[in-house]
């Protein structure tokens, strides 16, 4: 087998993980990971913090070309206490997701009762030392883009920061 050509120019990580993920993905009825990312834009941090959608159940079509499209069943994982509010916010949530696409693909929300697995908390950032930021800089001083220059300097503090491991 032919290993893949490298690209050339670099490639946004975020599109090689898809690339991982659609597998995955599909075997849950997700043809893309758009409305896992998107969640909790949908349906609001409050509500995304207590359910997860867990599959995307697609009917079968008819094989008639011209036959309308059966909109597929959303299966969401949500905490015993917030099953109801999902409930009745059902409808808005289903014509929210089907804005987010730009078509009708959620025609109603199966919700299962259950615990969905809590966000990891955030690592706390680790303070910048004054002399690594300068140092930093000073190495950076050359890079004309701006925003590279930013990124790189904030990454060479925090590099530069850390304390040698030993």
């Amino acid at each position: 087998m032919k290993p893949p050509a490298r690209p050339s120019r670099p490639v946004p990580l975020a599109d090689l993980l898809d690339r991982c993920l659609d597998k995955a993905l599909a075997s849950q009825g997700f043809a893309a990971s758009d409305i896992l990312l998107a969640w909790e834009d949908i349906v609001g941090p409050r509500l995304a913090q207590y359910a997860r959608p867990l599959r995307i159940n697609w009917p079968r079509q008819p094989r008639h070309g011209d036959a309308p499209k059966t909109p597929a069943t959303l299966e969401v994982l949500a905490s015993s206490a917030f099953a109801l509010e999902l409930q009745h916010t059902a409808p808005v949530i289903i014509d929210r997701i089907n804005a987010h696409f730009g078509w009708r693909c959620i025609g109603k929300i199966l919700i299962r009762q259950g615990s969905p697995p809590r966000p990891a908390a955030p690592t706390p950032v680790p303070a910048i030392d004054p002399q690594a930021r300068r140092q930093a800089e000073s190495l950076t001083a050359r890079v004309e883009d701006e925003r590279l220059r930013g990124a790189l300097t904030r990454l060479g503090a925090a590099v530069l920061s850390r304390p040698a491991a030993g």
